[in-house]
């Protein structure tokens, strides 16, 4: 009983909005490093120190949980919202870490493209999140979280294209491999960006 009269932590939403914000910083870079190669390692280091602010984040914000008696959300929700969300930047400065240390020389269109849905999807994921302190905005949150899913299939589309056209047409093995890896840790972080959705989307379900 006496539970309902405890004040409720509203900063997790702070923290929240913090981190989809460092999310679309890090998307951004990562559509500039595939702009242009010319200031590759700029464009590293500035998504490699982007995950660590992330990191900060997140790691206050499962401070903030240990803390807190009263959750304005579900305790494992604030858990897995937080833990999905990292999971999109910690794939970001992989990518970037493997175009660098893979020595990549030149970027395809299929690569910029999606690097271009990663960016799309994290601000579709940073636009749910900075709803969710209010559950009458459920019914647009459930809109921006069913196009998070559209973004995500279409990078599948867009990744099952440029698989076919690499296997068929690149000469070189090692080139191969290397667009390959590129590309799969981008596709991944439109499912890290879909996961999140689906969190959200639980959450809409218990709270509205």
């Amino acid at each position: 009983m006496f539970g309902r009269f405890m004040p409720t932590e509203g900063k997790f939403f702070d923290l929240f909005n913090q981190h989809a914000e460092l999310c679309v910083k890090g998307s951004k870079e990562m559509v500039a490093l595939m702009t242009n190669f010319d200031d590759l390692e700029i464009r590293v280091h500035a998504i490699e120190g982007i995950e660590k602010q992330a990191d900060t984040v997140t790691y206050n914000t499962i401070e903030l949980l240990h803390k807190t008696f009263i959750t304005p959300l579900d305790r494992d929700d604030i858990h897995k919202l937080i833990t999905r969300m990292d999971d999109i930047l910690d794939l970001l400065e992989d990518a970037a870490q493997t175009i660098s240390l893979y020595d990549v020389r030149e970027i395809t269109p299929e690569a910029k493209r999606l690097a271009e849905l990663c960016l799309a999807c994290s601000e579709k994921v940073k636009a749910a999140v900075g709803l969710l302190h209010n559950m009458d905005n459920s019914r647009e949150i459930l809109s921006i979280c069913e196009e998070i899913d559209r973004l995500e299939s279409d990078a599948d589309h867009v990744m099952r294209a440029a698989m076919s056209k690499l296997f068929r047409d690149e000469p070189d093995v090692r080139n191969l491999i290397k667009l390959k890896a590129i590309y799969e840790i981008l596709e991944t972080v439109t499912d890290r960006c879909e996961d999140v959705a689906n969190i959200i989307e639980g959450i809409i379900v218990e709270n509205a």
